[in-house]
């Protein structure tokens, strides 16, 4: 079992920057990959962005490409989502979610945080 807690979001401004964590305990996060989604009311949850476990690959959905970086601490057991030039449009819940496949399909996440919510406005 992986328990999951995301942290670091808020309200910001456009063009800001913010850094969510996702700090896991439980077990070491190192066992999984880990994923950023995001869900925008009346919409379906979206991987964002993920990072393997095994080779450290990562994806990024087209929206964020040259804006978000993905990284991870597993000494700290910790996975981070650096989001800079934030847009209105970035304004949604968050959430980080552990599964064993490097993949962008939520079904295949088994352990999800509880979501932090990013609000991008002026």
């Amino acid at each position: 079992q992986v328990q999951l807690v995301e942290s670091g979001g808020g309200l910001v401004q456009p063009g800001g920057s913010l850094r969510l964590s996702c700090t896991a305990s439980g077990r070491t996060l190192s066992y999984y990959t880990i994923g950023w989604f995001r869900q925008a009311p009346g919409k379906e949850r979206e991987a964002i962005s993920c990072i393997s476990n095994s080779d450290g690959s990562k994806y990024y959905v087209d929206s964020v490409k040259g804006r978000y970086t993905i990284s991870r601490d597993n000494a700290k057991n910790r996975v981070y989502l650096q989001m800079n030039s934030l847009k209105p449009e970035d304004t949604v819940v968050y959430y980080c979610a552990a599964g064993r496949q490097f993949n962008t399909q939520e079904d295949e996440y088994q352990y999800w945080g509880q979501g932090t919510q990013v609000t991008v406005s002026s």
